[in-house]
């Protein structure tokens, strides 16, 4: 089993979290780091601090060496994804090809509504993002790029400079959707974060996307399946326990997601714990 840790930026400081990030990037057994991309909190109180996920993570990441970083995952309702496509390449480059590239749909109807952004029908959703991966993709990994979409155009388009990774950083897609989301994920992920359920939802989750892979002739062992465990800084024996049954039914990557107050503390303690 592989290892992550996830510092969400709500109800914390940069100074909290960046001493989390220092602390992992020394140990070896944590292999990657996150946030998320949320301008509220959620699944909490919603009227506290929440800072933005890619200034934050880029910080986070000019103040560390060795783990890789990402936002798990960007909603595209955000962001154009030529604008992202620009942002992605930058990140890479100051972490110097350290970038999972974390992307989703989006849903939160509640940062939406706040900000006048339009949260699409749940199918344009979907349809604007397999387009936008398709934008992405070309941008990242092309010197121009033209693009005739249904809901983004793009016409001799350039990103430059290129990121660090080729042909691009990885894309990481999140979400458990068996029509779309799956189909995204073995159409262009090289990893997958299951949004939790317990071990059968998993193992049926992670049946339908090999069928996805396999109508498209893709290897499935190509793509790295993580999910989130939480971590209240007590119960390491279930955390263990949820770990390993996870493990023994596909998942590669446990994403532990550690609660404020965030310490360096915390961190040591928990590889203690997983070692």
């Amino acid at each position: 089993m592989r290892f992550a840790i996830k510092t969400a930026p709500q109800h914390t400081t940069y100074k909290d979290m960046l001493a989390v990030w220092q602390a992992a990037d020394e140990i070896e057994l944590f292999e990657s780091a996150w946030t998320f991309d949320h301008f509220y909190p959620i699944f909490s109180d919603w009227t506290g601090p929440c800072m933005e996920a890619w200034v934050t993570t880029t910080g986070l990441a000019q103040a560390t060496k060795r783990i890789r970083v990402g936002v798990m995952v960007t909603g595209n309702v955000y962001r154009h994804p030529a604008v992202l496509a620009n942002m992605a390449a930058s990140l890479d480059i100051v972490s110097e090809g350290r970038l999972e590239f974390g992307f989703g749909a989006g849903w939160n109807q509640q940062e939406c509504d706040a900000y006048g952004i339009e949260l699409w029908p749940l199918k344009e959703r979907f349809d604007r993002f397999d387009e936008a991966l398709d934008v992405l993709d070309l941008l990242l990994t092309q010197e121009t790029s033209t693009y005739d979409g249904t809901y983004y155009q793009l016409a001799e388009a350039r990103c430059e400079p290129k990121p660090v990774q080729s042909p691009r950083p990885p894309f990481v897609i999140g979400g458990g959707g068996e029509k779309r989301t799956l189909r995204s994920v073995a159409r262009k992920a090289e990893h997958w974060n299951f949004p939790g359920g317990g071990v059968e939802v998993l193992k049926t989750k992670k049946a339908v996307l090999e069928k996805h892979c396999a109508d498209i002739g893709r290897d499935p062992s190509e793509i790295t399946i993580s999910t989130h465990v939480r971590y209240n800084g007590d119960d390491y024996g279930a955390l263990r326990d949820e770990v390993a049954a996870l493990g023994e039914n596909g998942l590669d990557l446990a994403v532990v997601y550690l609660q404020p107050p965030h310490t360096a503390a915390m961190v040591e303690a928990l590889a203690n714990a997983l070692s």
